[in-house]
């Protein structure tokens, strides 16, 4: 509950778990990740994911990113920004004191696992 309440008040903007499932599983799973993959792995629709990635490349949490190999080809890319909303977010649910900020760019183990 605390958590939920420091995010809250940190001034973060507020992400649906929707839009926090998917960051979660671009940042934890091995990549490429492509709008079908995703919408497979949560079990929504193409549009669902769609719509939530536009709210985090609007964030600058996530970006598209085209295949060089295949130009009709889009990946979800991570970004140095997603990285640390995650990291912060980390921090809140009670990690803080394992993983310093900036010690080493990546997601703290409780994310990790989770």
């Amino acid at each position: 509950m605390n958590a939920l309440v420091d995010y809250v008040r940190s001034g973060e903007p507020d992400l649906t778990n929707r839009q926090m499932a998917l960051l979660l599983v671009v940042y934890l799973r091995p990549g490429p990740h492509t709008v079908r993959g995703l919408a497979r792995v949560l079990n929504v629709s193409k549009p669902v994911v769609t719509r939530a990635l536009n709210r985090l490349g609007a964030l600058g949490y996530l970006r598209r990113q085209r295949d060089d190999s295949d130009k009709r080809n889009i990946f979800v890319a991570r970004t140095s920004e997603g990285e640390e909303f995650l990291e912060e977010f980390g921090h809140l649910i009670g990690d803080g004191d394992d993983h310093a900020p900036g010690a080493g760019g990546t997601i703290p183990p409780r994310l990790a696992s989770a």
